[in-house]
């Protein structure tokens, strides 16, 4: 079957057969005579077209007789007119239900997978369709009968008869990481990498790193994972040597996989929409062709040529991920040849027919293309719907809520950004929401695309997330593509919403602003100052760059095109700079890409402010950050009063403030409209931490700025939001220009259902109906201290508690820092007549697994350890010991190598052991290693050292309560040393 030219003959028939479908049921005397007549057209149908179509009529199951099964397509016919534009309404809800155990009675009898079966109710008024996705069931808005819903009845019953479905379940079975094609993929794209050190691919590679680190932080982008052996057994399943296996750039060769799957995705699916009017080759003779052909066919992909004929300027803009074409290799050219013959199997008009699972499509497919623990540890936590739909419908504004029927629809000028938009999740139910109001208001299809062009926008500095984001945005717009008045641009870039290019510095650096990228500073004129400018000037370099014309006619073509440049004599010297950078770079072969990343990279500069921004900015702390990075942003976090610590106090690590702190401010600063609403999903402990929360609690931009007024919070760190990890959620909105008024209205949810637990594809309606929603208050705890952390509790509880509130005669500390747990931790086992002390190390529940052994210690460094579950009500209980390698009152160095040899030789022999793995840690490389001009790393301290040492860890605490004075003294006594150590994760 030819999926293409079949769907432009259905786009064609659908007209026809809505007069048909609304005359059947007009004219029909009762349910069966418009059955009859409905089954006879589509067979009509199907000769025309010459697709044999397997039709059971009253077909038998289980669950009961369905009226008409089409292959993998249930129709359950209802008398005309019976259904009403209301799922609740009786005999519609009854009709749905049929439908829902027809499909359940079908997969059972004929051996399906429910996700892949389709069904809907009819009544000649009203089509529901009604599908079963991922454990749950997807019941759609009845459509009234109309050209377009006639239209997907049709092509969903003729896809649904042959074709592989273009859904995420197939896609992770062909193209997941237990796929031998993946793997072989994967390596043959590894291994081009290899011995590249000055060429585009190497330079390409290095910017990949620089934003990839910026992103999911400095250990990630050098492959130093907490589940560091879990990559590299990983690495080892995909045919690589884990042992020998360069980390980055093994990610880096997934994320050029992913990257070539995402474009010939799109390209399959757009051929669709388009009827074949692209007039590109298709997949099917693309996977025929060798050698050279092949790969000038992917140029002509990966150039952007291809989607540029359907007036698409900038999908692959910016693109990091078609070196392979330079690494060319019989290796790649037989794994991708391959990729593109299964890919040719698949049915892309399913995509429009599933709108469910197509917001899933790509996102599902990265989540399977790595383990879930390695996602983990790059800070990869997709947001679920369900919490995106929560966040939209908490920022109260209609146009981005799926609209009720017959509700009137405000004007669509509302404009909305997600500063750190990832694949694209908030953007593309914004976008769902604003194209079914639009459509309800009555706009035409050509005016409802630009309002989601002009109205929504995503920034995000990972290059891979861009093209996801960009492809999952084009998908929920592609129906309305048809109706373009002009080129169009997808509005997300890559970029950083944070740290935008800087103004130069000095005398030789002044009127320009200057991006840093891995082949060295780009300046632009400061006189470059609004998006279309930076669109011409970028435009006129690509174009001039190509051809090697001299700079002079390049600088008197910017000054005919861009009328800011005219007479802006100190302009020309800083565009002369950054022309002939750019022509030395092609002439090297390292050209290509740079001016697309200076578009992006400055877009953020030219973003009209919005009336609302959203999001879930990344949750990386401060001392995670890529140094370089860190330096940049540091004034940021001055300026806006965040960073509350200074000196030795936030070297020890106290600074744990959050890059999302930051972002919230920023975007709030530069991207949000006085009045307009700010919606983050963002870690729970801004709100309840001493230290690093209180500069966020400031709730001002600057020192004499807008205020901020939280007008909300949802307080979700009992639930699992995201998929297998435990982390403290919460969500909150907040309003520019006023000050946060206390108390803030503060939801605390609790779930309520015993068994299973929220998953990755509960719906909204799942997650309320499994989870209570306590409604509280909260404020600060110190009424004279605004940013103190906030007490929440309901309200007569609240004003009851802070009533007998004062100064509490303790002091919180986060607690010291072992490298590794499971080496420094221990189990007392027994004490020796002799005084040594015979240890287990506690390897269970530890995140680095390391090797389990009993040896013989000396007591002096061997100290009981409270755990957070070690403390309860009025008393505290170490379980477990801790060996600390620090002096008492030594904060910054261990004890040295010569002396532990010496006085602690069995505490020495033992840490030897572990030599190899804690030189390995990030505390151990941040923190004890420097590196020198010369590009050489030296060690500053001890393999051993370990972090947070204080005064503060060894404490002679005894708990007692005093019953006269009506106070706790809370401390323990050990038995080896008679002190105690708080671990770190006490807080």
């Amino acid at each position: 079957m030819d999926f293409i030219h079949t769907y432009e003959k259905l786009r064609q028939l659908g007209p026809d057969f809505a007069t048909f479908v609304r005359h059947a049921a007009a004219s029909a005397h009762n349910e069966a005579e418009f059955e009859r007549q409905v089954n006879n057209e589509i067979e009509r149908l199907a000769k025309q077209l010459g697709v044999d179509l397997l039709f059971r009529e009253q077909y038998t199951l289980a669950t009961g007789r369905a009226d008409a099964v089409y292959n993998r397509f249930v129709i359950e016919y209802e008398p005309p007119g019976s259904l009403r534009n209301n799922l609740n309404h009786g005999h519609t809800a009854h009709a749905v239900q049929q439908v829902k155990d027809y499909i359940t009675g079908l997969a059972k009898a004929e051996k399906h997978d429910r996700d892949r079966l389709l069904g809907v109710a009819f009544d000649g008024r009203y089509f529901i369709f009604v599908r079963y996705h991922e454990g749950h069931w997807i019941l759609e808005e009845p459509l009234e009968v109309t050209s377009a819903s006639c239209e997907r009845f049709l092509r969903s019953l003729f896809s649904l008869s042959s074709g592989r479905a273009l859904i995420p379940e197939n896609l992770v079975e062909d193209f997941g990481n237990q796929n031998v094609l993946s793997q072989q993929v994967t390596r043959a794209l590894y291994n081009a990498l290899a011995g590249r050190t000055d060429d585009l691919t190497a330079r390409l590679f290095e910017q990949w790193k620089l934003f990839f680190g910026e992103t999911a932080g400095a250990d990630a982008a050098e492959g130093q994972l907490k589940h560091k052996k879990a990559l590299r057994a990983f690495a080892r399943g995909m045919g690589l040597r884990g042992a020998q296996v360069d980390m980055p750039r093994f990610l880096f060769a997934l994320h050029t996989y992913f990257s070539f799957l995402v474009k010939n995705i799109a390209r399959l699916v757009l051929q669709a929409y388009a009827g074949g009017g692209l007039g590109a080759t298709p997949l099917t003779t693309i996977a025929n062709l060798q050698g050279e052909a092949l790969r000038r066919e992917l140029r002509h992909l990966e150039s952007g040529g291809l989607f540029r004929t359907l007036g698409i300027k900038n999908l692959l803009e910016g693109d990091f991920f078609s070196w392979y074409l330079d690494a060319w290799d019989a290796d790649i050219e037989d794994a991708l040849r391959q990729v593109l013959a299964r890919l040719a199997d698949y049915n892309p008009v399913t995509v429009r027919d599933d709108p469910h699972s197509a917001r899933d499509l790509l996102k599902k497919l990265y989540h399977y293309l790595l383990p879930r623990d390695i996602r983990h540890d790059l800070g990869e936590f997709y947001t679920p719907d369900w919490l995106a739909e929560r966040l939209l419908t908490q920022l109260g504004e209609p146009l981005f809520q799926m609209p009720r029927p017959g509700a009137r629809i405000p004007i669509p000028d509302k404009r909305l950004l997600d500063p750190a938009c990832g694949s694209g999740t908030f953007l593309v139910l914004a976008a769902r929401a604003l194209k079914a109001n639009c459509a309800q208001a009555g706009l035409a299809e050509s005016q409802t695309l630009e309002v989601l062009l002009n109205n929504l926008a995503g920034i995000d500095l990972n290059p891979l997330a861009v093209m996801a984001a960009r492809v999952n945005f084009l998908l929920a717009v592609a129906d309305l593509l048809p109706y373009r008045r002009g080129e169009i641009e997808i509005p997300i870039y890559l970029a950083d919403s944070i740290l935008t290019p800087g103004r130069g510095e000095g005398l030789f650096a002044q009127n320009r602003r200057i991006l840093e990228t891995a082949v060295g500073p780009l300046p632009v004129p400061e006189v470059i100052d609004s998006r279309a400018e930076m669109e011409r000037l970028t435009a006129l370099l690509e174009e001039y760059v190509s051809v090697d014309f001299e700079t002079d006619v390049f600088l008197a073509r910017c000054r005919q095109e861009i009328p800011d440049l005219e007479g802006a004599e100190q302009a020309d010297a800083v565009l002369t700079e950054l022309y002939e950078k750019l022509r030395d770079l092609h002439r090297q072969g390292m050209d290509g890409i740079w001016a697309r990343v200076l578009k992006n990279a400055f877009m953020p500069l030219f973003l009209e402010p919005f009336d609302y921004v959203v999001g879930n900015p990344p949750w990386i702390n401060w001392e995670s950050l890529p140094q370089g990075y860190r330096q940049q942003v540091a004034p940021l976090w001055q300026g806006y009063a965040l960073f509350q610590h200074k000196g030795f106090d936030a070297i020890l690590g106290k600074a744990k403030d959050d890059i999302s702190a930051l972002m919230t401010y920023v975007a709030a600063d530069r991207y949000l409209k006085e009045g307009g609403k700010l919606g983050f999903v963002i870690t729970q402990s801004v709100w309840k931490t001493a230290g690093a929360g209180q500069g966020f609690r400031r709730f001002r931009i600057g020192e004499k700025g807008p205020h901020l007024r939280v007008l909300h919070v949802d307080d979700l760190s009992t639930l699992q939001v995201f998929e297998g990890a435990s982390t403290r959620t919460s969500v909150f909105v907040l309003q520019k220009g006023a000050a946060t008024r206390y108390p803030v209205p503060y939801t605390y949810w609790k779930k309520t259902t015993r068994g299973r637990g929220l998953d990755y594809d509960s719906t909204l309606e799942e997650v309320l109906a499994q989870t209570r929603r306590l409604h509280f208050e909260a404020a600060p705890v110190d009424a004279r201290d605004p940013t103190s952390a906030w007490l929440t509790a309901r309200r007569k509880a609240l004003e009851a508690v802070r009533k007998v509130f004062g100064k509490s005669e303790y002091k919180a500390r986060k607690g010291i820092t072992a490298p590794r747990n499971g080496i420094y931790w221990f189990e007392v086992l027994a004490t020796r007549p002799d005084r040594f002390i015979i240890v287990r190390n506690v390897t269970e529940g530890a995140k680095y697994k390391v090797e389990s052994i009993t040896v013989e210690l000396e007591p002096d460094l061997v100290y009981p350890l409270l755990r957070g579950r070690d403390v309860q009500r009025w008393q505290a209980t170490p379980t477990y010991h801790i060996l600390l390698t620090h002096h008492e009152g030594d904060r910054l160095n261990a004890i040295p190598e010569k002396e532990m040899q010496q006085h602690y030789p069995k505490s020495w022999a033992y840490l030897k052991r572990f030599e190899d793995d804690l030189k390995e840690t990030a505390l151990f490389r941040r923190y004890f290693t420097r590196k020198k001009k010369n590009g050489m790393v030296v060690e500053t301290g001890p393999f051993y050292s370990m972090f947070n040492i204080g005064d503060y860890t060894f404490a002679e605490w005894k708990v007692v309560w005093r019953e006269q004075a009506k106070e706790l003294t809370c401390a323990v006594i050990g038995p080896h040393s008679g002190k105690i150590v708080v671990p770190d994760l006490v807080t």
